[in-house]
């Protein structure tokens, strides 16, 4: 088997990081491992193994001839009989099969916006699937979404995995007070309601003044950059809040934190929340997309049906003055996901997918 993962970007963001970690992964179970960048380089190239191979075709429109030559060529000359298309990619995977038909397409579902999925753009995604031989949905809204709506008969729900490994690159200086420390792991996008956290980190910063609040993810500088960067100003949170951008050593500032955060108006499966139980820390999440999975209870979480700004705040004050509450649930949580959610567990059940579709 040779397969090879595509994706539109190398940004810091869940599905791509989901890509590159399958690429990696699948080293040693696959004869080659390959991984297709169509649009966009970006920070999580140099996380690449080496001995993955790599393309970037630098496609600068959805029909550019030039790429979708460049990667059936590649797809040839590498013998590659699967690929693995995730997230908007699954249209120069259609390209691709309609000049190699034999060729197997496996389509990735990581759709963040679920909660909203009656106004999902669904047109060349349906005449696409029409050549899909399998999808993978991030959770079952997805799964029941991609039964009622495309054209595929096999659909399941795959887990998402976490991988955390130490970075060679400059580490992040991390501010604020060692043990008072807040994380949140999501880019700036209005679904992750940066805005309302900030909203509620107000009312912690009024009983708690010692304690920070740590933003990491991409900044679009687009209109909701400006605004969250403006609520920072009114709110007089310059010395509380820190917004670190896109950053690679994950594993290094999860570790110099100590609770974290997720309070998103719409998920999939968040990577983050898996990489917040990956690093032992407590979690404060709502409850969207399978994130009630993740946390069913009080025993390995916080889970919030709300995301009104008092309600937050008065979750993590909840745990900034119950430190042995706070590992309790931590130490649940990092158990939960190494059991259910661990890298090898999900790409053997990857791997048995793969060929049963190459037997089809």
């Amino acid at each position: 088997m040779n397969s090879i993962q595509i994706i539109d970007s190398l940004d810091v963001g869940g599905a791509e990081r989901v890509a590159v970690n399958y690429a990696n992964g699948l080293l040693g179970f696959v004869n080659s491992s390959h991984i297709c960048v169509t649009r966009k380089e970006g920070p999580l190239k140099s996380s690449i193994e080496k001995q993955v191979g790599y393309v970037f075709l630098n496609k600068r429109s959805r029909l550019d001839i030039s790429a979708i030559l460049k990667l059936r060529k590649y797809i040839t000359s590498k013998k590659i009989n699967l690929i693995h298309a995730h997230s908007s990619s699954f249209f120069i995977a259609f390209l691709i099969k309609l000049t190699l038909p034999r060729i197997k397409i496996v389509w990735h579902d990581h759709y963040g916006k679920s909660e909203f999925l009656s106004s999902r753009p669904k047109f060349s995604l349906k005449i696409a699937s029409i050549f899909f031989d399998q999808i993978f949905s991030v959770n079952q809204k997805l799964k029941q979404w991609s039964i009622d709506n495309l054209f595929c008969n096999k659909v399941d729900y795959i887990k998402n995995f976490p991988v955390l490994k130490n970075s060679n690159s400059d580490t992040t200086k991390i501010y604020g007070n060692e043990g008072k420390r807040i994380v949140c792991l999501a880019n700036l996008r209005e679904q992750k309601n940066h805005l309302q956290l900030l909203n509620a980190f107000k009312i912690v910063v009024e009983h708690y003044p010692d304690w920070t609040l740590h933003c990491v993810g991409k900044n679009f500088g687009d209109d909701y950059s400006k605004i969250f960067f403006k609520r920072i100003d009114a709110l007089e949170l310059k010395n509380n809040v820190f917004f670190y951008d896109s950053k690679k050593d994950i594993l290094n500032i999860l570790n110099q934190m100590d609770i974290a955060v997720l309070v998103s108006k719409s998920e999939g499966l968040p990577l983050a929340l898996l990489e917040y139980g990956l690093s032992n820390l407590p979690v404060i999440c709502t409850n969207v997309g399978d994130c009630g999975k993740l946390i069913p209870n009080i025993t390995y979480g916080v889970l919030l049906d709300d995301d009104n700004a008092t309600l937050i705040a008065k979750e993590i004050i909840g745990l900034i003055e119950n430190k042995d509450f706070r590992q309790k649930i931590s130490i649940a949580f990092n158990k939960k996901i190494i059991e259910e959610y661990s890298e090898e567990k999900i790409l053997v059940d990857i791997l048995n997918k793969y060929n049963l579709i190459l037997k089809s």
